[in-house]
């Protein structure tokens, strides 16, 4: 059975596609792994992809990607997927998530990868049922082809979630293993939500048993603010299962109450909606 606590990317045997029972879908979600070698342009420390390696994906087989869709879209709908892998209260597919093992959006094939999305569920007859979204960091916003797909993306009534964990040059540097330029962000993420509609997703954790501090979220305010109107919303979640990477002993769960205080201050001080996932 699938559950919450196990997102594994090999659970269908497929290369590209993968069913996760997800919390903030709310049932079941269809991965679209684009890249299966493990390999992405960030390293986060909560990552739980094992293996984690730099680098972008080798090239799509969009033909396979077409093919292990379909056959999926078909067991779940006609066939018994739901009731062999699926828990009763979770029985509901929510969306197609291109997520995976790395950042989709670095996939030379990507806009063409969702315009093959867009073609199978239009043949089951999904197109406006299932959501399409992008799980993205972000980082490529500024690349014709990723505005693409992203433009394709809207068309298709879909969203991005876009991860902004961290609004301090230091503490994305050490959370997302990357160089951080406010200005540069901030830009791709206005470029995002003018394609689709955007949320961006926030993991807020405790490192070295100690959570971010005032700083932080003033930091991270001051970054959304001016985006108000322009966001469909924030996402605001905890660690929901273990980190695969080095830094993994120095992570923890922050109570429920610190996550709920930081969403009433983020509304408060943005006017921008926050849904908490503990």
């Amino acid at each position: 059975m699938l559950s919450t606590d196990d997102h594994r990317r090999d659970s269908a045997g497929l290369r590209y596609v993968y069913p996760v029972i997800s919390r903030r879908a709310g049932g079941v979600s269809v991965g679209i792994n684009l890249n299966p070698n493990n390999a992405c342009n960030w390293a986060c420390v909560y990552c739980q992809v094992e293996n984690l390696t730099r680098g972008g994906p080798p090239p799509i087989d969009l033909d396979c990607l077409e093919r292990e869709l379909a056959g999926f879209l078909d067991d779940a709908l006609s066939g018994d997927f739901m009731q062999r892998q699926v828990p009763p209260e979770a029985r509901r597919l929510m969306d197609v998530a291109f997520s995976g093992n790395g950042e989709p959006t670095s996939a030379a094939e990507f806009a063409e990868a969702v315009g093959v999305v867009g073609k199978v569920l239009e043949r089951f007859e999904q197109t406006g049922r299932l959501v399409v979204r992008l799980i993205t960091n972000g980082s490529l916003m500024h690349r014709p082809e990723v505005q693409s797909g992203i433009r394709q993306l809207g068309r298709l009534d879909g969203e991005v979630w876009f991860k902004i964990d961290r609004a301090i040059a230091e503490e994305v540097a050490e959370i997302n293993g990357v160089p951080w330029q406010m200005a540069k962000m901030s830009k791709n993420l206005e470029i995002c939500a003018g394609l689709a509609p955007t949320w961006v997703q926030t993991c807020w954790f405790a490192l070295d048993g100690l959570a971010p501090p005032l700083a932080s979220r003033i930091a991270y305010c001051d970054l959304l603010r001016p985006l108000a109107g322009k966001l469909s919303g924030i996402h605001l979640y905890g660690l929901a299962r273990p980190s695969l990477q080095p830094a993994a002993p120095r992570l923890s769960a922050l109570p429920e109450q610190a996550l709920l205080d930081f969403a009433e201050q983020i509304e408060k001080e943005t006017g921008i909606r926050v849904i908490v996932s503990p």
